[in-house]
């Protein structure tokens, strides 16, 4: 007897324990334990397909952006040149870089492709590589900077002002966590910028002005070096920022399960501990991508080729005046884990629909209003309908076939009177 009744309490303890385990993990406690553990001064975490916000802090607060600046110069060089272009380095874009910057060593008037310019450039943070850009795309680094500036307006960036191509330190040199992940947003839709930003390492080859060994780099972003202690499996980017002012800072991506999420990470601590190392802007990355990817999937509200809806065409046949509205494609809505509200969609049809109408026409569209993001997509005719016979129509014809045939019938008379008139007066 005692010892069922252990057995009972120890099974009441462990149900208890797994109620406390589910309900301890919502939305909201999660978000409180993150709040906990982020140590950067800004932060914030952006899913990359709807630019739906998840997490955030001081993400739009003024920062000095560092090297993270290289973004938008990889941006730019990619849309306005071939991969297999040469650029040659000027005296400046070589000499301008103060000591303590981190550089390739290109030679002045050293020829290299623009490909190989892009891997320094976002590869090992090289601060001469985007000068050489900049004044290959320009002409100068200050007419670079305002196409940088014009592009980061194009994007929606709201308080974004660049004076370099590259992050070296000037007061009027700024961005914002928020502006900065519409950057690499933008960034990792081109394919060239997603294969430069995952590769580990790279090596500027030798050139007719440096015949020395070929200078051989790693990527100063560590959540992608499989080697380091903040390797992270799910990272895909983008690119780390340092300087005394801005601190660390990280733009990074991942990607899983079909999700991909950008964070950003701006003057990162940096503490030592038992003599390593802890850099507060890798750990503070995976715990906003471990949120991320934990809280929020996408779940999928309708699927191509769905029944929204049967609606009455008026001016079509009696018998086939209904039209099926179909989805033209799925609808899929970024929520968190734990809603599980039934969506209502709002639907529009075009207006003054009528038939006739053909299987496969758009006839209208669906959309999905959450938090506050829109989801949409087209609604087609399921089937065709055809346009009613026009009854007034019918009858006219008919009245009118009356009178066709009275005239005849009367003309036929005449005509037969006249004869016998005719043979009568013979």
């Amino acid at each position: 007897m005692k010892k069922s009744k252990k057995i009972f309490v120890l099974a009441i303890f462990i149900i208890c324990n797994l109620f406390s385990s589910v309900y301890g993990t919502s939305l909201e406690e999660n978000t409180a334990t993150l709040d906990s553990s982020i140590t950067s001064e800004a932060v914030l975490v952006m899913e990359a397909s709807t630019g739906k916000i998840l997490y955030e802090k001081n993400a739009y607060e003024r920062r000095f952006p560092a090297s993270t600046t290289k973004i938008m110069t990889a941006i730019l060089t990619l849309e306005n040149c071939k991969l297999d272009d040469t650029a040659t380095a000027s005296e400046y874009a070589v000499m301008s870089i103060p000591s303590g910057y981190t550089n390739a060593n290109i030679q002045v008037g050293e020829t290299l492709t623009i490909k190989d310019l892009l891997y320094a450039l976002m590869i090992p943070s090289a601060n001469d590589s985007a000068i050489v850009l900049g004044e290959h795309i320009s002409g100068s680094e200050e007419a670079f900077c305002m196409l940088m500036n014009e592009k980061a307006k194009e994007l929606g960036c709201k308080d974004t002002h660049f004076v370099n191509p590259n992050g070296i330190h000037k007061d009027e040199h700024y961005s914002t966590a928020y502006d900065l992940a519409l950057m690499g947003k933008y960034a990792m839709q081109n394919e060239t910028f997603r294969e430069i930003v995952k590769t580990p390492e790279f090596s500027l080859p030798s050139t007719d002005s440096y015949s020395g060994e070929e200078r051989h780099f790693y990527n100063t972003n560590n959540l992608i070096r499989s080697e380091t202690n903040y390797y992270y499996e799910y990272a895909t980017g983008i690119k780390t920022g340092f300087t005394s002012q801005a601190g660390n800072c990280l733009v990074s991506s991942a990607e899983k399960d079909g999700i991909s999420y950008i964070a950003v990470v701006l003057n990162a601590p940096v503490r030592y501990e038992n003599g390593r190392t802890i850099s507060a802007r890798y750990l503070d990355t995976t715990n906003l991508f471990n949120f991320a990817f934990d809280n929020y999937h996408f779940k999928k509200l309708h699927a191509t080729n769905d029944l929204v809806k049967c609606i009455t065409i008026e001016n079509a046949k009696k018998k086939e005046n209904s039209l099926n509205l179909l989805l033209a494609s799925d609808i899929n809505a970024l929520i968190s884990v734990d809603n599980n509200d039934n969506f209502e969609p709002e639907i529009s049809i075009k207006e003054n629909l009528s038939a006739p109408i053909k299987k496969g026409d758009v006839v209208g569209s669906v959309t999905y209003k959450i938090d506050g993001l829109k989801y949409t997509a087209d609604l087609l005719a399921g089937n065709d309908v055809e346009v009613a016979e026009n009854g007034i129509f019918i009858v006219f014809v008919i009245i009118i076939g009356f009178v066709i045939i009275i005239f005849m019938i009367r003309f036929v008379n005449k005509k037969k009177r006249y004869r016998l008139k005719r043979n009568k007066y013979r």
